[in-house]
């Protein structure tokens, strides 16, 4: 997906989540008749906290499914995989810590607090 049009990837920045693109690449997006899904990777810049350290990618954890508004009447899902790298250093595995997820739910946080607003709870947590 990076190398689309200007226009498409302005409309894509417009309808996801600000935080997602300085941490992912959106790979694919699929548009199903009743749901769109979004595919996210983690890009391959290790958190600011291990800057100092030698760490070294090793692919991704297992892909997660979040919850985002809906798209013209359609679900909207973002399948996300995020990447995990070995510190040299110390043999440990790690990962960034990526809070963009309401606690409790697998929606946004931005979806969360909406639904949240508009119903008094959120849906999941109920």
């Amino acid at each position: 997906m990076k190398e689309q049009n200007p226009q498409l990837t302005m409309l894509i920045e417009l309808i996801l989540p600000k935080e997602i693109f300085k941490y992912f690449d959106v790979i694919n997006i699929v548009d199903h008749s009743s749901q769109v899904d979004i595919y996210l990777d983690e890009k391959n810049n290790p958190p600011e906290e291990y800057v100092h350290d030698k760490l070294t990618s090793k692919g991704f954890s297992p892909e997660i499914t979040i919850q985002d508004f809906p798209l013209r009447n359609k679900s909207l899902y973002l399948h996300i995989r995020r990447r995990k790298w070995i510190n040299e250093t110390s043999g440990k595995i790690i990962t960034r810590n990526w809070d963009s997820v309401a606690k409790g739910t697998r929606m946004t946080n931005e979806f969360a607090s909406f639904l949240k607003g508009l119903l008094g709870f959120i849906p999941d947590q109920q």
